[in-house]
């Protein structure tokens, strides 16, 4: 597949305020594939990036489409479309073996979908802006005076890059520092740091996140899964970015053997063939198995 259209769950709201949401993308080449099968640090939202900064070629009337705004995408959007450049690379199909979690269990599930069958929710309402009225319990006080009022934006690419590293050290400070780049105003108060939340209570913050997960657009990672071993029921939620970057490292090897083998037949340059895509190696490796079957078979 050389290039595939779709439609963000979100979209890109430009600063004139149009919503932009058809995406044009390609498929990873080779050179791709080969970046990230040697990262192996696991910063994946700047990884997510840079996958889409290389093969998101259009969303709406942009394009090019420059790094900025890939990175600055809601985190469902850069989550559909990861999904979408992995269809365009390998197929629909995903297949995987993941581990029964029940204690007197673990043994090994595999687990066999279709990208299409990965429920996608739009969201209704396009922001980028959102209001919200606290309830009276949860109001915020400042000074002496209750406030219900506020503004938040949804997270971005951006904010999981700042957000994801703080976790394993602090997840309350990251929830928290997640919370501050997202809301914009309570009250008359411009929300700036961190300290500006100090005093929400856990109710405020409880309503502002079922708020956000309401006007979100959604991609669903949550399987249900039953063990064929124990014949129990477990939800799995699969990790998209550990996944699609995982899959990548476990190919590297096979790459650099394609490579090879169509250089060595071919005589093309490594340049040449790293730049195309996986099914366009596959298509000449297959022309060449035919070829030097029919050969062999003439002898």
């Amino acid at each position: 597949m050389e290039k595939m259209t779709c439609n963000l769950p979100g979209g890109w709201i430009d600063p004139a305020g149009v919503v932009h949401r058809e995406v044009l993308l390609s498929p990873l080449t080779g050179r791709e594939e080969a970046l990230l099968a040697e990262n192996h640090k696991g910063e994946y939202a700047s990884l997510v990036t840079t996958v889409l900064s290389r093969c998101v070629r259009q969303i709406g009337e942009i394009r090019p489409v420059p790094e900025s705004l890939t990175e600055n995408l809601l985190i469902a959007d850069r989550d559909y479309l990861l999904l979408k450049i992995r269809e365009a690379t390998f197929g629909s199909q995903v297949q995987a073996t993941v581990p029964c979690p029940w204690p007197d269990c673990g043994e090994k599930t595999d687990i066999d979908f279709l990208i299409d069958d990965i429920p996608v929710t739009s969201s209704e309402e396009k922001g980028p802006i959102y209001n919200l009225v606290l309830s009276p319990g949860a109001a915020f006080t400042q000074n002496g005076e209750k406030h219900r009022e506020l503004t938040f934006r949804l997270p971005t690419g951006v904010d999981q890059s700042k957000v994801v590293p703080m976790l394993a050290q602090n997840e309350a400070r990251a929830l928290g520092e997640l919370l501050t780049r997202c809301l914009q105003t309570i009250g008359s108060l411009n929300i700036e740091t961190i300290e500006d939340i100090e005093e929400l209570s856990p109710l405020a913050r409880l309503e502002i996140e079922r708020e956000m997960s309401k006007v979100a657009p959604k991609v669903e990672l949550n399987m249900d899964i039953n063990c064929p071993e124990c014949a129990r029921l477990f939800t799995l939620p699969f990790d998209l970015q550990d996944f699609f970057f995982g899959e990548m490292r476990t190919s590297r090897d096979l790459l650099y053997r394609e490579v090879h083998y169509l250089a060595y037949h071919y005589h093309w340059s490594e340049q040449e063939i790293m730049e195309m895509p996986k099914e366009r190696r596959r298509h000449y490796i297959d022309i060449l198995a035919d070829e030097i079957e029919r050969l062999n078979s003439a002898v």
